[in-house]
């Protein structure tokens, strides 16, 4: 697939018209029905006025090729972030609507537990030592106040993770810092986990998490790396200089 077709078929064509002669004649064109000038995304040649002119170095910086694959990984990156942050919201939902329901859940479990005890002595199944009842038993019997603290611990999860896809989605410095740092802060979490089980959920959730913080950090050249900030911008403010020149060439 070309990328840079598919955005301007989308979007479409971003073309300019630099002030500078040379290249303002480099980047036009005439045809039997009229004017056109080259598009800076795709190179091709579109009939009509530009969509803005001025100098070579305040062209738009025309996301193509790297800069349209890093926001297409930082955008994926950024949905997976909003799918889990809503639903740890989710859980925390339930959490609450359980809390206030405690004493009727209780109620009902006891009640109905016995009923399955028949149908599961003629599977010979020890309804009793089952993991899962034991483990719903330690849930409905916790503590009301432990309740509350696991609720407001996974509304804070979530809202970090919406946090994170918004400034990842929106392409903005603060969300990549954002994202390297609340990442990195969970992935001992996601090994430790790891030690107590190995499931294949778990080994690719760390896999993309730190595919993530690693691409991002090298790449956005976050926390001083390969000339940090100032080179960042450098390198931007030169790709749009330089798109006008290629454009034209």
């Amino acid at each position: 697939m070309d990328w840079n077709l598919r955005s301007c078929g989308r979007r479409g064509h971003e073309t300019y018209a630099p002030t500078e002669p040379e290249l303002r004649e480099r980047l036009h064109a005439e045809t039997p029905i009229g004017r056109a000038w080259r598009c800076l995304r795709c190179g091709d040649f579109v009939v009509g006025e530009p969509k803005a002119e001025g100098p070579a170095s305040d062209a738009p910086i025309v996301l193509r090729g790297r800069a349209l694959r890093d926001t297409v990984i930082l955008r994926l990156l950024a949905v997976e972030r909003f799918a889990k942050g809503l639903a740890v919201l989710l859980a925390a939902y339930g959490v609450f609507r359980f809390r206030s329901h405690q004493d009727a859940v209780q109620r009902a479990f006891h009640e109905d537990l016995p009923l399955l005890e028949p149908i599961a002595q003629k599977i010979n199944y020890n309804l009793e030592d089952s993991s899962i009842v034991h483990t719903l038993r330690t849930v409905i019997e916790a503590q009301s106040n432990w309740l509350l603290w696991i609720a407001l611990g996974l509304i804070l999860y979530g809202a970090l993770q919406l946090i994170e896809g918004t400034g990842l989605w929106l392409l903005k410095r603060w969300g990549e810092y954002f994202a390297v740092v609340a990442t990195s802060l969970f992935i001992p979490i996601e090994i430790y986990e790891l030690t107590e089980r190995v499931t294949w959920v778990r080994i690719g959730a760390l896999v993309i998490n730190i595919a993530a913080v690693v691409y991002i950090l090298v790449s956005k050249r976050l926390f001083g790396l390969r000339g940090g900030k100032a080179a960042y911008e450098a390198e931007r403010h030169e790709t749009s200089l330089l798109e006008v020149e290629e454009a034209a060439a």
